[in-house]
């Protein structure tokens, strides 16, 4: 894995990479890309040419976690975040988003950029009918589907630039799973309290479409801090008491 990503590194100068070792996962490499289109690319590229079985998590962004001795510790994975009563708060990278869009896919936009938790910054007129939108927004709702959502209310006329500005102290939480009781520590994620509802119910739903049911029930549970917030059940198979023996 590692020949491979360096061999491809020299004709992509674009593609970053460390090690990375995960209890859950084993060793890995944490890599980073210009895009979700990009790094379905570079994914192709190492399963076709160098004929490797990958395994890709979801995009995230590194957070800073703002402790009680007054600290500050670089979380690169939900497991490296404290625990909540040792942090006083967290900080997550926030981008100036800039998109330039026909006048008539502004209102469209705008939606999408403040469902984003998105702060409009200002918009100006390039042309008659060009216009740029321009929005302080957190990196992580960016980094996922953002673009693919632009170009489809867009009709694929609207283009985004982005640049990194900082980090700010938002309302972030630690989204955690149980499946069966057991906690399911690779599936944890660093949510804003205000999606982790909606997050912990899709992630639940998700689940119970993967997992195989069982002779007995399976409960999916997403928590924060203890008090869960989201949950399914996949039902047990039945015993068909009337099948001949």
């Amino acid at each position: 894995m590692r020949e491979a990503l360096g061999k491809l590194q020299l004709n992509d100068a674009a593609l970053r990479y460390e090690p990375e070792v995960n209890n859950a996962m084993g060793f890995g490499f944490r890599c980073g890309f210009l895009g979700l289109l990009h790094m379905e690319i570079v994914q192709e590229r190492l399963e076709r040419e160098y004929d490797l079985d990958l395994v890709t998590t979801a995009p995230t962004v590194v957070y800073r976690a703002h402790c009680t001795d007054g600290t500050e510790k670089v979380v690169n994975s939900p497991g490296d975040l404290p625990e909540a009563t040792k942090r006083t708060g967290i900080s997550e990278p926030f981008c100036r988003l800039e998109m330039v869009t026909p006048k008539e896919f502004v209102g469209p936009l705008m939606d999408l950029a403040t469902g984003r938790r998105g702060e409009f910054v200002e918009m100006k007129y390039l042309t008659d009918s060009r216009t740029t939108l321009v929005f302080n927004i957190p990196l992580a709702e960016v980094v996922t589907d953002y673009f693919d959502q632009l170009k489809s209310r867009s009709k694929g006329y609207a283009s985004m630039e982005y640049k990194l500005t900082g980090y700010q102290k938002s309302d972030l939480v630690l989204l955690e799973l149980k499946i069966n009781g057991e906690p399911a520590e690779p599936l944890s994620v660093i949510v804003h309290k205000d999606s982790a509802y909606r997050t912990g119910k899709a992630l639940c739903l998700k689940l119970k479409e993967l997992i195989p049911r069982q002779m007995f029930k399976v409960p999916i549970q997403a928590y924060i801090g203890g008090k869960i917030i989201a949950s399914e059940q996949i039902a047990p198979y039945r015993k068909d008491v009337l099948a001949k023996c």
